[in-house]
């Protein structure tokens, strides 16, 4: 299968997202021809830099490009300012300046790290994306949010910061261990349940193909998604209106994915999140049940958890909620669905329907 190149559209700060098989082999020579920069730090977690982070510096290096590995420990506990800071000082030590870039090698932890980082060293140096988990690929490595988190709350601290490019490998995804990969799909289905409806179904009709990892599926499945993220950070860069709706899930998900102390890992919170602001939907009246009943099949379908635990702090989640970084005036504001492929943004939700939904009061037919 070959490669296809989608361009993110914003002004003097569009660039390409190149999406196929082989990507990594031949990414030295597309920065070489690309021009971003003389040097680059690898910035990868101690999983995937034995991976791939041979693999990528031998591309760099037989394109005439220099490069180091800087390798932090993996997973959302190194996701704070510390890390940032660690990895700021290692490259004041190499030496590296405002001529030279970052390469994010990762999932999306390594991506919202490298991105805030490249932000913020000398005031701004370049980088690019090489996402290589499934979540990163369709979602967080296009748009240019990055972030760390506090105790308070997930992402909190960040920058909105585009990469010059994002290089995605389909390939990588055949050694993502089985519950990255099905994160992964929580935000794919988010796509679907939020913006577009044809790929809501599309994702049902061809589950057992995308779950087999089959090339002819998983490439343009990918390609769906960041052409729906590029159109939306097109019209809103930063967050101020439209951009919103891919938040979808991400309200009452990043609450459960803090509650467990970043146990549950994202894209499984998400679904879980997704479930609850449909039952939300329906509770407020913004939606049928068969909404609700709809987006709960497919996120079973894909083996993603609907429900929040049973035991986890409801105080807790209520706090995280209060939290998050979408909350305006002390009101929180949810992106509640009122079709599949179609979304409400709204503060207009009951604190009682809230507690019911944290609660885990969920419709009958679907428990």
């Amino acid at each position: 299968m070959g490669q296809e190149t989608i361009q993110v559209g914003l002004g003097d700060r569009s660039y390409p997202i190149t999406i196929g098989t082989g990507v990594l082999a031949q990414i030295g020579a597309s920065l070489q021809t690309a021009k971003i920069a003389k040097r680059f730090a690898i910035i990868s977690d101690d999983r995937v830099s034995a991976l791939y982070g041979e693999q990528v510096q031998r591309s760099l290096q037989q394109a005439g490009l220099n490069s180091e590995l800087i390798v932090f420990a993996h997973g959302e506990a190194s996701k704070h300012l510390l890390t940032i800071g660690t990895l700021a000082s290692e490259l004041a030590e190499r030496g590296f300046d405002r001529g030279d870039g970052l390469l994010a090698l990762g999932g999306g932890v390594v991506g919202d790290i490298t991105g805030f980082l490249a932000s913020i060293y000398m005031r701004g140096i370049p980088f690019v994306q090489v996402p290589t988990s499934l979540l990163a690929q369709v979602d967080s490595s296009v748009g240019g949010k990055t972030g760390v988190d506090i105790p308070q709350g997930k992402n909190l601290i960040g920058t909105f910061y585009q990469p010059k490019a994002v290089f995605i490998d389909t390939s990588v995804l055949t050694t993502l261990p089985a519950e990255e990969f099905l994160s992964g799909m929580a935000e794919v289905i988010k796509y679907g349940a939020s913006i577009d409806a044809d790929f809501f179904n599309w994702l049902g009709a061809n589950r057992e193909a995308i779950l087999a990892l089959e090339p002819a599926v998983v490439a343009p499945m990918i390609r769906r998604c960041c052409e729906l993220k590029a159109w939306v950070v097109e019209q809103d860069e930063r967050e101020g209106g439209l951009r919103r709706i891919l938040n979808f899930g991400h309200t009452i998900g990043h609450a459960v994915e803090a509650a467990s102390g970043y146990q549950l890992i994202h894209g499984l919170s998400v679904a879980i999140g997704m479930r609850a602001v449909a039952e939300l939907a329906v509770r407020c009246g913004y939606a049928d049940q068969q909404v609700a009943v709809r987006l709960v099949e497919l996120l079973r379908q894909y083996r993603l958890p609907t429900e929040i635990p049973a035991g986890m702090d409801r105080d807790a989640l209520r706090r995280y909620l209060q939290a998050d970084k979408k909350t305006i005036g002390g009101r929180v504001f949810f992106v509640l669905p009122e079709a599949i492929g179609k979304v409400r943004i709204t503060d207009q939700v009951d604190d009682a329907d809230i507690d019911a939904i944290l609660a885990g009061t969920y419709s009958d037919s679907l428990s």
